[in-house]
């Protein structure tokens, strides 16, 4: 069977709902001075977004840098648009169609034509090309593990080559891959470099960039029109309250996260709507291979054991999340939507809602470990005692580890929360300076666990402590893992049965070890400014997943809105 993307459409993916803030950033031909504003447009035109950030931007417009603070979509463009919160047709952007072959060795690309980049330098297969080849050629980049043969067949027209089958990376091919231009990017480094001027395709180009604040303007020269919204005005503020306290002000137009009595934002904020979609998995990570380097009472798998039946998710629900989160598998299949994917032999479909404490107790003791004169667990003289790192104004996050806190006490586990920026999180996590950090799990390329099991549990997609980890932070490893994600890789999505039995092992060795100890899923919750704006995705046209930092789906929903002159 031949794929295309023009095959006919699925229905829509059925999206648990319920609230949280992920907190995370999104992640560029104008010049782009360190003053000055944008374009001269009216503040009816400009829609301003808080994304979460506490503390200054930090300058950085690379799309394959891990602590990028835009761009993706809005600047630079993937070839299509692909969502993981519906299994709708992949839109085109960059390319108007692909084929695959029989076996799904070879994947064909019609570009389109009358592109250019923001300088005014046309876009055309060489970009393709060399986007592709760099990936290549800086493993450290490659968090997809693409590994295709790319080659240009005319000015308009690619081909990829696979050494095996590769259906289940044509999300991450075609939807994830930011493409470069060769003109300039020849000169860059695709690791180390910032890239603070941007040239793109995309419907913006960056205009105006201050540490408190940055701008992108319409690109007037855009491919499908330039868009509506004159400009998107980012802004860092102190953290989810002081975002609260601008929506209510009115001086902000979309934020995800929560605020108080979220489920009645309309009666709060009059003139804003709220929407939530359960689509992140809430985790504590844990710097879990002591073989890579890790250290501290987090390595040893009976503790994170124990911290996931000493925690009260009902009470957890409750105090941190306004009773917004939901059901989570401990095997990272999505519920409801991937429930089918889980295996039989896993016990418990779900995680446990209430704390166990006789079973904390069996484990811990059964490792060797004794309460002390505190009451917490003890090892060889060390007590149990952990660090969980979590960002600055993060306040449900902030909120939800107190509440871990008392409860793991209780169970004789002590833990303290460290606050810090969100760029200190960030690479305390990638290079494995953490014992534990509290985060989500997002659904990767398109709604299917491989994805997810790809990016976090993948060999590959790790890295020794002290160097930075491109997706799997938790530097997780196991040898049945990789070589049933190679099955699944190279695997027809059709065949069913070959893939659940991939499933089946990655399942039990992440339920058995928990590098990431799951907390529940997270209901993600955007406020945006409804009556001035009009467009916004909805529970019944879900075109994007309507969260500020998700990007590319944010750029897409910026080029769906239309202003109401309000």
């Amino acid at each position: 069977m031949i794929l295309r993307s023009q095959r006919a459409r699925r229905a829509s993916l059925t999206i648990a709902t319920g609230a949280t803030a992920l907190g995370l950033v999104l992640t560029g031909c104008a010049s782009t001075g360190s003053s000055g504003d944008s374009g001269g447009s009216s503040e009816a035109n400009t829609l301003v977004a808080f994304t979460g950030q506490a503390g200054d931007y930090q300058r950085n417009f690379n799309p394959y840098a891990p602590t990028n603070i835009g761009g993706l979509g809005t600047i630079f463009e993937p070839l299509f648009f692909v969502t993981n919160v519906n299994t709708e047709a992949f839109e085109p952007l960059l390319a108007t169609e692909y084929v695959w072959n029989e076996d799904g060795t070879q994947l064909d690309l019609t570009l389109r034509e009358d592109v250019t980049w923001s300088d005014g330098e046309a876009f055309d297969a060489d970009d393709v090309v060399f986007t592709f080849q760099m990936i290549l050629d800086t493993p450290s980049i490659n968090t997809g593990g693409f590994a295709g043969a790319v080659t240009k067949v005319d000015d308009f027209h690619v081909s990829i080559a696979f050494p095996e089958p590769a259906f289940v990376t044509g999300p991450e091919v075609l939807g994830k891959t930011f493409i470069v231009p060769e003109h300039i990017w020849s000169g860059v480094d695709p690791v180390t470099d910032v890239v603070a001027e941007p040239i793109g395709t995309g419907p913006y180009t960056l205009t105006n960039f201050k540490p408190q604040a940055f701008t992108l303007t319409a690109n007037e020269d855009y491919w499908d029109g330039a868009p509506a919204v004159e400009n998107v005005r980012y802004l860092s503020l102190s953290g989810n309250t002081a975002g609260a306290d601008a929506l209510a002000a009115g001086t902000i137009d979309w934020q995800t996260g929560p605020v108080p009595d979220i489920q009645n934002v309309s009666e709060n904020y009059p003139g804003y709507e709220a929407i939530t979609i359960g689509a992140n998995q809430m985790a504590l990570l844990t710097c879990s291979n002591a073989d890579l380097g890790c250290t501290g009472p987090q390595t040893d798998p009976a503790v994170r054991q124990a911290i996931y039946y000493a925690l009260d998710r009902e009470q957890m629900n409750s105090l941190a999340f306004q009773d917004t989160a939901s059901d989570m598998s401990s095997t990272f299949a999505l519920l409801p939507s991937q429930e089918e994917f889980i295996s039989g032999a896993i016990e418990d479909k779900s995680v446990p809602a209430t704390a166990d404490l006789d079973k904390v107790d069996e484990i811990l003791t059964g490792a060797g470990y004794e309460k002390d004169a505190d009451g917490i667990y003890a090892k060889d003289g060390v007590a149990l005692n952990l660090t969980v790192e979590v960002v600055t104004g993060w306040t449900d996050y902030i909120t939800a580890i107190d509440t871990m806190a008392q409860q793991l006490k209780a169970a004789g586990i002590g833990v303290t929360a460290a606050q810090s920026s969100w760029n200190e999180w960030t690479d305390k996590k990638s290079k494995g300076n953490y014992e534990l950090a509290i985060d989500s799990l997002g659904q990767g390329a398109a709604s299917d666990p491989y994805y997810l099991y790809n990016n976090y549990f993948s060999t590959a997609n790790t890295a020794e402590v002290g160097q930075a980890a491109p997706v799997n932070v938790a530097r997780f490893s196991d040898p049945a893992v990789d070589e049933a994600l190679a099955v699944l890789k190279k695997t027809n999505p059709a065949d069913i049965e070959t893939r659940q039995a991939q499933f089946d092992i990655i399942q039990a060795a992440i339920v058995e070890d928990l590098p990431y100890i799951p907390i529940l899923t997270g209901g993600t919750t955007s406020e945006f400014h409804a009556s001035k704006f009009t467009g916004w995705p909805t529970l019944d046209d879900l075109y994007a997943f309507p969260a500020i930092w998700a990007s590319p789906d944010n750029a897409q929903i910026f080029k769906a809105l239309k202003p109401t002159g309000e």
